[in-house]
């Protein structure tokens, strides 16, 4: 696969787009306009259609696009094309449901392991996953086969920053952190900072200029 450098704007697209490609496909449709995708997708046609163009040339004019070709293309390019192994550091009730959330196993992401390091958590098993203690998060990381791709914390702010130590050190390559506290890694890991507070202030912010 051509590597090209996709705007982030329009990386963030693209699992809508997928999504919406899966409706389509669910419902029996094989073929989709730029502005039926496009509506499902809640965008407009012409930003479907370049931020498609990133990925390469799909659909024939006056056709359209291919639902299940563009689902290959799209998944691609998102590198869904194999399984995700995922790791999920405190199991609150954040935690606990991210655990037990069946979106994650249906789009190829298998959480193999649940942290935390309260006793009265350690031991349990959600969702049928035994909850270990932190300090066993650097071996079972190792020993799982292929590595661990994407660490989760769902910790409180102040054990972010050293859970994301750990994670790393333990050759973890990409972090969600939902601690809401700014984290830093080292060049090469990829994170993603989920604020929902801060998510909130956003909306109240739309709410008031209403």
């Amino acid at each position: 696969m051509k590597k090209a450098k996709i705007p982030q704007t329009t990386i963030t697209r693209l699992p809508v787009y997928l999504r919406a490609l899966v409706m389509l496909a669910n419902k029996g449709e094989q073929i989709t306009s730029s502005h039926g995708l496009a509506q499902h997708a809640g965008t407009n046609a012409a930003q479907l259609r370049k931020d498609l163009s990133y990925l390469g040339e799909f659909g024939t004019r006056g056709v359209g696009y291919d639902v299940d070709q563009l689902i290959n293309e799209v998944s691609k390019w998102l590198g869904l094309l194999r399984d995700r192994t995922v790791v999920i550091v405190g199991l609150g009730r954040l935690g606990g449901a991210l655990v037990g959330y069946q979106g994650f196993s249906q789009k190829g992401f298998k959480v193999v392991g649940a942290f935390d390091r309260d006793p009265a958590i350690v031991g349990t098993v959600v969702d049928g996953l035994t909850v270990n203690h932190i300090n066993d998060l650097e071996s079972i990381v190792k020993d799982t086969q292929g590595g661990v791709d994407i660490g989760i914390i769902a910790t409180q702010a102040p054990s972010a920053q050293g859970v994301a130590n750990r994670m790393v050190d333990a050759g973890v390559k990409a972090i969600i952190n939902f601690a809401p506290i700014t984290i830093d890694v080292p060049a090469g890991v990829v994170l993603r900072q989920v604020d929902l507070s801060v998510e909130l202030q956003i909306l109240s912010y739309y709410l008031q200029k209403r």
